[in-house]
């Protein structure tokens, strides 16, 4: 449950190769990324973020020019808190072609560089600031439409919120789990801790939180699985916007009842607690990545009422 190793090796793929999956212009080309990353031997993170923009993903200002002869972009600009650009080999990258987005899958070569940032939960998470210095991208490795990665962009969001949403659901239902065993276990003025009315009303919450949030993840899980790719993009975006943002409130709530339950043992990087102290340590880089929460929120409702029925106005 080592959350810096979970995102180091596991989350820029999870993120990104979807990108690569579906909007990937050539078979060959796909399949050779694919496989490259599915095996291990190369691994592969979403470029999107910028310091000056980061839910607001039209604020980007890397930029892609094509040479005269049109056969590369020259791609300059930085991306900044991009999960395992450390280690990575393919960065999936917003860049603006002239005054409209697109996305190219950018190899490590001449002309990229990365550094890492420090954060709060771990340097296993790789996290990095990235550097193109005049980077040669063969046209090739467009991906998607030229001047339509917005699109490509929004509709790869839907897949990294999911995740995150996954994610965060399971982490919660692990500390509800640590937290039972503790209660049931530890003594305190001559009882358990799951005798006393106040931890038990604090466990009934906590519980409550995860089965409504697993139950909300299961159908949207079921409406991704059966509507096509392009339905997905244009329903389930405000859905699931909606999801993550409940999903981290939900996740504040359960970091700070589970320490209240464990105590100082909740607050310790070993021992039994080590659970419950790296969880309230590290819940909070979700309600940011991948959205905040009020952009999320906003996004939403917005698509609800685009979606509200017109005689009901």
């Amino acid at each position: 449950m080592q959350r810096g190793f979970q995102d180091g090796n596991m989350a820029g793929m999870t993120i990104g190769l979807t990108a690569v999956l579906n909007f990937a212009n050539d078979e060959g080309f796909k399949r050779k990324i694919a496989d490259e990353v599915f095996s291990g031997k190369k691994k592969l993170c979403l470029a999107i973020t910028e310091a000056f923009a980061g839910s607001d993903v039209a604020g980007i200002r890397t930029t892609a020019e094509k040479t005269p002869d049109g056969k590369h972009y020259i791609v300059n600009g930085t991306k900044k808190w991009i999960t395992n650009g450390c280690f990575s080999d393919y960065f999936v990258t917003g860049v603006r072609t002239g005054k409209k987005l697109s996305v190219l899958l950018i190899p490590r070569g001449e002309g990229v560089e990365t550094k890492p940032i420090k954060t709060s939960y771990s340097p296993a998470a790789g996290t990095a600031y990235v550097t193109y210095d005049n980077v040669k991208v063969p046209v090739e490795n467009l991906l998607g439409q030229e001047n339509k990665g917005l699109a490509v962009i929004l509709s790869n969001f839907n897949h990294e919120r999911w995740f995150m949403c996954t994610a965060t659901v399971r982490a919660m239902r692990t500390i509800v789990e640590e937290s039972l065993k503790w209660a049931n276990q530890r003594l305190v003025f001559g009882q358990r801790l799951i005798d006393q009315a106040v931890i038990r009303n604090r466990l009934a919450k906590m519980i409550a939180l995860v089965e409504s949030h697993q139950a909300w993840l299961e159908s949207i899980t079921y409406q991704m699985c059966h509507m096509p790719y392009k339905q997905q993009a244009e329903h389930l975006a405000g859905p699931i916007g909606l999801l993550k943002m409940s999903c981290t409130r939900a996740a504040h709530e359960i970091a700070d009842e589970s320490v209240q339950i464990w105590g100082g043992r909740g607050l310790t990087q070993s021992g039994m607690g080590k659970h419950i102290e790296m969880f309230n340590r590290t819940y909070k880089f979700d309600s940011i990545l991948g959205g905040s929460e009020e952009i999320l929120g906003d996004l939403g409702v917005r698509q609800a009422m685009r979606n509200f029925p017109k005689s009901m106005l």
